[in-house]
């Protein structure tokens, strides 16, 4: 599985865990439009932390504003 499908795929399932409705997730498409709160991107990004190894906040990147520079914060990562 890539990155990119791990990280949608984990939105998808923290969105529904949350009992959040999601917006298509386009990589236009900002964070704060895409129907998650700040809640759900914490436990978006514990999990991933856990499934794939992968913690891209630890060098203080600045944060992502859309889905698509939330993948590539991770896909520079990986």
């Amino acid at each position: 599985m890539s990155v990119r499908s791990a990280i949608l795929q984990q939105m998808t399932d923290t969105a529904a865990q949350q009992k959040k409705t999601l917006a298509p997730l386009t990589d236009g498409l900002k964070l704060a439009e895409s129907g998650m709160d700040s809640l759900c991107l914490a436990l978006i990004v514990a999990a991933l932390d856990d499934n794939l190894g992968l913690d891209p906040f630890g060098s203080n990147p600045p944060f992502p504003v859309t889905v698509g520079d939330f993948i590539t914060l991770y896909e520079n990562v990986a």
